[in-house]
């Protein structure tokens, strides 16, 4: 009479109750698909979690040692569990096999997992109130800042979204989550932040790049030309001779850190503009023709 579901935590048939928990816990974390990314994790978690609801029962347990895998229709927990189309209908076959409940909380209907890992309770998971969702926003959005409306779990909700904030951010939204139906507890909503890439802006910490124009007649005599920031728009003077692709630093015109509250740094880089030959009179072209 094979025993799968001891082979399944990794425990001798005669181990204690604290052994089976400790085995339990350490294959959980192992295997949590928050944290194990492997395909297959998601299937092992689940005959795990499984295996532990019915060996960390005294009452179940002792059904299991006098029937053994007979009770899985002779098949072996591991084969048993992979068949269950998603860990509900897993929970629900238990039940009946071996009476009482198991606990569920820490899956989604869908057959998913939910994305919290929120540690142990009472040598189980704890409840998972907590809804996570993505929040799309703009990179001008996402440079300044401002108040955002949402709408979600069935809530229209205000939030305030920090400027500089990064792509894959979270936000907590507190006391916005499930509600348990065990206790009064209600969980939160956590949103994880999508930045839309910029066509004009690149981004590396707190300092931004962009690239700017320069006439060809800038660039070789000097001049000043005019730049919009996020701060503000300023007049910036270029240098006589500037080559393109020669990088200027605007210090102070980043991404004000939400820590340290110190401005990272604007570099632009210079693209010089070439006239159209053809645009240009005989005299100007002849000149040109003979000193480049």
């Amino acid at each position: 009479m094979s025993d799968s579901l001891y082979e399944t935590l990794g425990v001798s048939k005669d181990a204690s109750a604290e052994e089976i928990k400790k085995a339990y816990r350490r294959l959980a974390r192992k295997y949590h698909p928050d944290i194990n990314k492997d395909p297959e994790a998601e299937n092992k978690f689940k005959e795990i979690n499984g295996a532990y609801e019915i060996l960390s029962d005294e009452n179940k347990r002792k059904q299991y040692d006098m029937h053994g895998d007979n009770m899985f229709g002779g098949q072996n927990f591991q084969d048993f569990a992979r068949n269950a189309e998603d860990m509900g209908d897993l929970n629900e076959i238990l039940k009946n096999i071996f009476g009482g409940g198991f606990a569920s909380g820490n899956f989604r209907s869908n057959g998913g997992f939910s994305s919290g890992f929120n540690g142990f309770n009472g040598g189980g998971f704890a409840e998972d109130l907590d809804i996570n969702a993505r929040l799309n926003i703009d990179f001008d959005f996402a440079i300044t800042g401002g108040e955002k409306q949402i709408n979600l779990n069935g809530q229209s909700i205000k939030i305030r979204i920090p400027a500089g904030i990064k792509d894959g951010e979270k936000l907590r939204i507190r006391g916005k989550g499930k509600k348990s139906q065990r206790s009064n507890e209600t969980g939160d909503i956590i949103l994880i932040v999508s930045v839309e890439n910029s066509s004009e802006y690149k981004i590396d910490g707190d300092d931004l790049y962009k690239n700017i124009d320069i006439p060809l007649k800038t660039a070789l005599f000097g001049g000043k030309i005019d730049v919009k920031t996020y701060k503000k728009d300023v007049s910036i003077k270029i240098s006589e001779n500037t080559k393109n692709g020669q990088k200027i630093r605007l210090k102070g015109y980043g991404i004000q850190n939400r820590s340290s509250k110190i401005y990272g740094d604007l570099y632009l880089t210079v693209n010089v503009i070439l006239p159209n030959i053809n645009e240009l009179d005989s005299q100007a072209r002849k000149v040109l023709e003979e000193n480049l």
